[in-house]
């Protein structure tokens, strides 16, 4: 992904809650997506299970004097993991530009995906989908999801996500269509 986002692609989440849809990102996930090679209907899916608090710059800056360890960003990202992210891309941005450029959260979003997908092992369980094994990973870590991927059930939270996850999916499918573009996923 050498291309970088310029925050004025994409529009500052509203600060009302409620107003925030993650489908007005749909052409930015479809770029990205495309650029890491990474299933547009993954990420689409994984924004809509982060939509559950407001997105909103200056609430998150809020929310963070309240709970510095917070996540950022319309894709919820943790500040380790962004580090991760940001050693292994050689991203430019920091932390806190998550919650100032959505473009760039959702960038650094499908390089996890995309890096959660390379640890994911060839033998694995018939029980989840190649994506809901993603999106897993994206909530709990890229270790939790191996451990899902062998067979061990996951907990109450993770459960939760995955029944989101599963309920969000042909949302975020109409969201893709909208925008132009098949958001089938070559991963399943």
């Amino acid at each position: 992904m050498s291309r970088q986002t310029d925050a004025r692609e994409v529009g500052t989440p509203p600060l009302l809650p409620g107003g925030y849809d993650p489908a007005d990102y749909a052409a930015v996930v479809l770029r990205s997506a495309e650029e890491a090679a990474v299933s547009p209907l993954l990420v689409m899916t994984v924004l809509h299970n982060e939509a559950y608090k407001p997105h909103h710059p200056l609430l998150e800056r809020l929310w963070q004097w309240w709970k510095p360890g917070a996540s950022f960003g319309v894709a919820n990202m943790h500040r380790a993991t962004f580090e991760q992210v940001q050693r292994t891309h050689g991203l430019s941005g920091r932390w806190q530009d998550l919650r100032d450029d959505p473009a760039f959260a959702i960038r650094a979003a499908v390089l996890y995906l995309k890096d959660l997908d390379q640890s994911l092992p060839q033998r694995r369980t018939r029980r989840y989908t190649r994506d809901e094994l993603l999106a897993l990973g994206y909530n709990t870590g890229e270790r939790n999801m191996r451990a899902f991927a062998r067979g061990v059930p996951p907990g109450p939270m993770a459960r939760s996500y995955l029944r989101r996850f599963r309920h969000h999916r042909s949302r975020s499918a109409k969201a893709l269509a909208a925008c132009g573009t098949p958001s089938e996923s070559a991963h399943e």
